[in-house]
């Protein structure tokens, strides 16, 4: 029985990220990862033109699902500080759940690879950064922060806990998750009443 293609490309991309959940994971090859689906390369190639589009493929998958949450934390918490924690909570989480996925965020999967993923990256911290100065401005405007708050460098905080606990989740061999401390640390950061 055949597999249709838009569930190989899927099967694909799934044993891919399950590949990159190996701590301290070599350099995966395309040749590693048809052996592990028991696949030739020349099958994989059929769905993916090379290893960079693969990997664009787990970010639309991180992208989507990260931002399709965000805006549910945004249309659903009218408050732009629970928005800010709430958005940094489900970031850090994510990251707990796709250990994969958390590689490529934090740029430890792309080291060897094409140097435009790596623009993928930064594209998506830009979004992250943007999404917690929206809901600090938000926060600023309704009195919920000190009105001295400067907002930029505390989205930028934010931003960089996430990146942090991400990249510590990492290098950790998955050992120091990132929700250990974080309630605690959110309240450093977004307790700013006064």
């Amino acid at each position: 029985m055949s597999v249709k293609t838009g569930e190989r490309k899927h099967q694909i991309l799934q044993t891919l990220a399950e590949m990159l959940e190996q701590p301290r994971a070599a350099r995966i090859t395309t040749a590693a990862l048809a052996a592990k689906m028991q696949l030739s390369e020349a099958a994989l190639y059929r769905h993916f033109a090379s290893k960079a589009q693969m990997f664009e493929g787990l970010f639309e998958f991180i992208e989507t699902t990260i931002f399709t949450l965000v805006n549910q934390i945004v249309a659903s918490e009218p408050k732009g500080v629970e928005q800010a924690r709430k958005i940094a909570v489900m970031l850090m989480t994510f990251s707990e759940r796709n250990k994969g996925m958390t590689r490529v965020l934090c740029g430890d999967a792309l080291v060897t690879e094409d140097e435009r993923l790596q623009g993928r990256v930064t594209q998506i911290t830009d979004r992250i950064d943007a999404v917690f100065r929206q809901s600090l401005r938000q926060a600023l405007i309704s009195g919920e922060i000190n009105p001295t708050t400067e907002v930029t460098p505390l989205s930028a905080a934010l931003t960089h806990l996430v990146l942090g606990s991400w990249l510590r989740f990492a290098q950790s061999g998955w050992q120091a998750t990132p929700s250990t401390h974080m309630h605690a640390q959110l309240k450093l950061l977004l307790d700013q009443r006064g």
